[in-house]
């Protein structure tokens, strides 16, 4: 058992928690690699994978329940792992899995419609993510997304040093974007010009999140804006391809309304005007069923075309959950809508309406390699997916 961890606050390694609704997962997953690069021993604990320095463990839940993260910790200690970075969801904090844990920082990302199964009001969801950084030690950070209208409340009660990050208000840590391509964006952060490889507003508090973190931590502002350059997307994250046909075809996990309108945002913000963007969007099943019509209508709003699919219908009706979904279109754009019920079939279509130039966003599942129907888990993974299209076109 991790006895050591929890009983010596002085113990040398620092845990960092990050939680919000969207950004937990690359805001971690980047500060691994931030200091994987500066040369330190570093444990992940995340949706995508669970590391103790190098050696790679599958992960199950956003956050572990406490005898499994107790069991990680115990191996860090003892490969002598520096800081470890873990996402810390609203279940998590609910079920008391993150309680006695000593941690060095919490980062909070921003708040939107998540978990309303669980948690039946935002109000609830809400006061749940403070109860964690309610719980930081006077030792710790305390860094909030101060542009998010929930950033400041999070603050209120902890003990812990606050500081805040912005784009658009005053903050401790301030960006700037400057310019923005597929390529990648050059942010002005804190008065000094950074070039990044990853794209879109969302990913800018993302990477001001993870220097102020690093800064916090003891890096050097230099080290850490070199590094922060060579940073490369999370795996689901914003991942694209392009087609030998000029078509661009983008995976993300984005499965809740507002990640959905940052994604197609940041592709609208970025896009000439000229090209079609096709969405492929589903819900999951035996989850928050209120997001549904929100999603669609984002999507249809959003794209050119959008085609409603299944997502991971669980024990539920995939059909059902597309015919919920298309409440929420409006009027004008249900002739921008389809329903293609396989999620194979729904990107081979968006293949074919596809001309050179156009883009794909196919959203909710990212990095996940499966579809999960009926309590059975199926390979699937829509990166190959779409790569087998583009392939397929080729040929053609």
């Amino acid at each position: 058992m991790a006895s050591n961890f929890y009983d010596n606050p002085s113990s040398k390694l620092q845990l960092v928690g990050v939680t919000g609704t969207n950004g937990k997962t690359t805001v971690a997953s980047l500060l691994y690699q931030l200091f994987k690069k500066a040369g330190y021993k570093v444990g992940l604990l995340s949706t995508v994978k669970i590391l103790v320095d190098e050696t790679e463990f599958k992960a199950t839940h956003t956050t572990p329940d406490s005898v499994t993260i107790n069991g990680y910790l115990d191996k860090m200690l003892e490969e002598g792992v520096d800081f470890c970075f873990m996402e810390v969801s609203s279940h998590g904090i609910h079920q008391k899995r993150t309680e006695g844990l000593i941690f060095a920082g919490g980062i909070f990302t921003n708040l939107s419609h998540d978990h309303l199964d669980y948690h039946e009001t935002f109000a609830e969801y809400r006061d749940v993510k403070k109860v964690f950084f309610d719980g930081l030690p006077k030792s710790a950070f305390a860094l909030t997304n101060i542009d998010d209208k929930n950033g400041g409340f999070m603050l209120q009660n902890t003990k812990a040093t606050k500081k805040t990050y912005a784009l658009k208000t005053i903050a401790n840590y301030k960006a700037k974007i400057l310019e923005k391509q597929f390529s990648g964006t050059l942010l002005n952060i804190n008065g000094t010009e950074v070039w990044t490889k990853l794209i879109g507003e969302f990913n800018a508090y993302n990477l001001l999140a993870i220097t102020a973190t690093a800064e916090l931590l003891g890096l050097e502002k230099l080290q850490i804006l070199t590094i922060l350059s060579e940073l490369k997307s999370v795996s689901g994250r914003f991942q694209y391809i392009i087609s030998d046909d000029g078509i661009t075809a983008i995976v993300d996990y984005a499965h809740t309304p507002d990640a959905l309108k940052n994604v197609l945002e940041t592709i609208n913000d970025i896009r000439t005007g000229n090209e079609k963007v096709i969405s492929i969007v589903g819900c999951g099943g035996d989850r928050d069923a209120t997001k549904r019509p929100k999603m669609a209508h984002i999507a249809s709003q959003l794209s050119n075309q959008a085609i409603f699919t299944s997502d991971n219908p669980r024990t539920e009706n995939a059909q059902a959950i597309i015919d919920e979904m298309e409440v929420g279109v409006s009027p004008e754009n249900f002739k921008k809508t389809l329903s293609v019920l396989d999620r194979r079939q729904a990107i081979k279509t968006a293949c074919r309406f596809s001309e050179t130039g156009d883009i794909i966003l196919i959203a909710g599942k990212g990095h996940e390699n499966y579809q999960e129907i009926n309590g059975e888990r199926f390979y699937f993974d829509d990166l190959e997916e779409v790569a087998n299209c583009f392939n397929q076109l080729k040929k053609n």
